[in-house]
């Protein structure tokens, strides 16, 4: 870029903004490039990648060069791509900048499985544009965040070129780390990361799988959830039998599960496992305060979650209740024929997956030794059960601490909305933060360019192109910013200072 308005340069012969810029040349370039944008998330939404799906394996892995190819065409001096399980990981390193602060960047290119007859707005891996939106399995979960990343890099590139024609390189050292099975729980991360950690060593963790409050009031995500799934399978009769010869005297899986969980929840809507409560920490009051001033009513989260009504632990606001209580969803249940014809049996097995949802001061082990211990001591004498914890893929919940590059991501953010306020909000869900904080003894930071009206595992997902842009731009003053930060840091080793 030659320098003109708007635009001087520094003593490298780099063009740089200036500082009544506010981005607006950065907006300007990420919004001449909107066509190409749309042209590569649409080729890369055409790509299947469905963890978990037969016959999906190979889509993965072309999921993983498409990404792999596209890192390097940035210009990425090192691209690798790397088995994990049935999926594929990338890793890309750009660190040419001695002395600077180095950030991980993680998210995933994996997405769930779609059910076609459901989507009403296109084929799951057909994408199309309508009302600036993109639909399509991944344009939001994660693939479009991966893009946003991609652009705001070029964009920051761009800011910092040469005029002597050389290349520029990032005013940071940069490391992307996209695994393939975060749908699955990220199974392979924490063998990855003890494997090959050194690698992977950063400064910061940028966390990019999660959502913006909303499209025109962004906030910055500062916690996450832990999550647990655990099976429970009621056995009644030994195998299935004929409704006319046993019915009233088979004990019945189905009502006996169902017993179960309606007794998860007491009157108030706590869940009802004794000691369930014990550990966890009460809701810190500053961010009570954050979420409170963030901009809500029921109606507008109702027309935007599509969740019908709101439920739900008494004593808590909504924005609490969602972000720093505990929870727990019945995700999936299955007993007797749930297709085709009714064989009219009493069945064997009712099964239900739960999803406990937790936050700091509990940890999963101890949740699944309640879990098993409730259940023990809660079902009928005429059942067997069976109560399956999935530790492995199991996650502890997270807060972002304080941080000298917190400030500067929401300055940047500011910069990428164009607005004067950044909030601050949590995410309802799961993810690796605590196993890439504790693995890397770096702070993991959030930011991530969904919307909770976008349909994350859901038919017709869909991305907003508008907040594509914004994060794109967000990003790219994100890297600006931390290449500033050059007052009391010490230069040999690329630490922040404090």
């Amino acid at each position: 870029m030659t320098s003109g308005a708007g635009m001087d340069t520094d003593a490298g012969g780099r063009a740089k903004e200036t500082a009544d810029d506010d981005g607006r040349a950065l907006h300007a370039y990420v919004h001449s490039r909107r066509g190409e944008i749309e042209r590569q998330l649409a080729e890369w939404i055409r790509i299947p990648g469905v963890l978990g799906e037969p016959g999906k394996r190979q889509d993965l892995v072309h999921s993983a060069h498409w990404l792999a190819g596209a890192f390097r065409e940035l210009g990425f001096p090192g691209v690798e791509v790397l088995p994990t399980g049935d999926s594929c990981a990338i890793y890309a390193e750009w660190c040419a900048a001695p002395g600077m602060p180095t950030v991980l960047v993680y998210s995933h290119h994996d997405v769930r499985s779609a059910k076609p007859e459901n989507w009403e707005q296109t084929a799951p891996f057909e994408p199309v544009v309508r009302e600036q939106r993109m639909y399509g399995r991944g344009s939001s979960d994660a693939k479009g965040q991966i893009l946003a990343h991609l652009e705001g890099l070029r964009a920051h590139l761009r800011a910092r070129a040469r005029t002597d024609g050389e290349p520029s390189t990032p005013g940071v050292n940069l490391k992307f780390l996209i695994e393939g099975e975060e749908e699955g729980g990220s199974p392979h991360l924490a063998q990855l990361l003890e494997q090959q950690g050194e690698r992977f060593a950063a400064d910061v963790v940028l966390f990019t799988d999660t959502l913006l409050w909303r499209e025109d009031f962004p906030a910055r995500c500062v916690s996450l959830r832990g999550m647990l799934s655990v099976k429970l399978e009621v056995f009644g009769p030994e195998r299935d039998v004929h409704s006319g010869a046993v019915s009233g005297i088979a004990p019945n899986p189905v009502f006996e599960l169902s017993r179960l969980l309606a007794q998860l929840h007491d009157s108030s809507g706590r869940i009802a496992v004794p000691g369930f409560y014990d550990d966890a920490e009460p809701p810190p009051e500053d961010l009570r305060r954050a979420f409170a001033a963030l901009p809500y009513s029921d109606e507008d989260f109702l027309r935007r979650s599509e969740i019908g009504a709101i439920t739900g632990e008494e004593g808590y606001t909504v924005l609490e209740r969602l972000w720093l209580r505990p929870a727990v969803e019945v995700t999936a249940m299955i007993a007797g024929d749930p297709l085709g014809v009714s064989r009219a049996a009493v069945p064997s097995v009712a099964t239900a997956d739960l999803s406990f949802r937790t936050v700091p001061g509990q940890r999963v082990e101890q949740v699944a030794r309640q879990v098993g211990q409730w259940v023990e001591a809660t079902i009928g004498g005429a059942f067997r059960h069976t109560v399956t914890p999935d530790l492995d893929t199991a996650q502890e919940p997270y807060r972002t601490p304080d941080h000298p590059a917190v400030g500067i991501l929401e300055q940047a953010m500011a910069r990428g909305f164009r607005t004067e306020t950044v909030g601050r909000m949590g995410n309802a869900g799961g993810g690796p933060a605590t196993l890439l904080s504790g693995s890397l003894q770096a702070p993991v930071l959030f930011f991530g360019t969904g919307l909770v009206e976008d349909h994350w595992h859901d038919s017709d997902e869909s991305v907003s192109l508008e907040v594509l842009h914004n994060g794109a731009v967000t990003l790219a003053c994100f890297w600006d910013g931390l290449a500033g930060m050059d007052q009391g840091k010490d230069k040999g080793n690329g630490h922040f200072p404090g």
